[in-house]
Parts: structure tokens; C-alpha cells; sequence
């Protein structure tokens, strides 16, 4: 019977971009945080996207015309909601959030 080999490699010495929460990847994408921001920071910022009316009746919109019966987490409509957003709309929400 043989043995399965054991791997030799040394664990990873930077976080993968997996081992960076979902709400950060989506607001670095659409250019809301810089990607260096602290996940602490950036929760904040999240929460406060998540507040703008703006954003709130786009995330309703994706609801209702969604397909998926129940959406499980509020990021990923968040994100859908802003995926649904211009350019002008993005720097428009940047705006407000830096305001508060």
C-alpha cells in the first residue's frame, strides 16, 4: 500500500486574493476604495454604500427584476446594484460617501 506524498511547500507568504473579503473586491473594482485600504476600513465604507439611497433603490430594482427567488447576501446585490451604475453615478456615490 503506498503512502500519499506529503507536500513539501512552504505555505503562501502573501494573503491570496481569496483571503480578501467579497464586499472589498467589489468596491476596489468599481473604484470606491483603493485596494490597500484595511478590511476594517473597508467594511466601513461598505456600510455606507450600502446606505445611500442611491444605491438602495437600484439594489430593490435588482430584486424584483432579479431571477433569483432570494438573493442570499446583501453584497452581492450591492454589487449587482452597482455593476448597474455609470461612471458619473460611481463618482457621483464616491462623492457623498466621502462627505460623511
Amino acid at each position: 500500500m503506498k503512502h500519499p506524498k506529503q507536500s513539501k511547500h512552504a505555505p503562501p507568504s502573501h494573503p491570496s486574493a481569496l483571503a480578501v473579503p467579497s464586499y472589498h473586491r467589489i468596491l476596489v473594482k468599481h473604484g470606491l476604495i483603493e485596494k490597500t485600504l484595511p478590511i476594517p476600513d473597508a467594511y466601513e465604507m461598505f456600510l455606507k454604500v450600502g446606505a445611500d439611497p442611491e444605491v438602495q433603490k437600484l439594489r430593490r430594482k435588482v430584486e424584483r427584476g432579479s431571477k433569483i427567488k432570494h438573493v442570499p447576501a446583501l453584497y452581492l446585490v450591492t454589487a449587482m446594484a452597482l455593476q448597474g451604475m455609470t461612471k458619473q453615478e460611481l463618482e457621483a456615490l464616491k462623492l457623498r460617501i466621502e462627505k460623511k
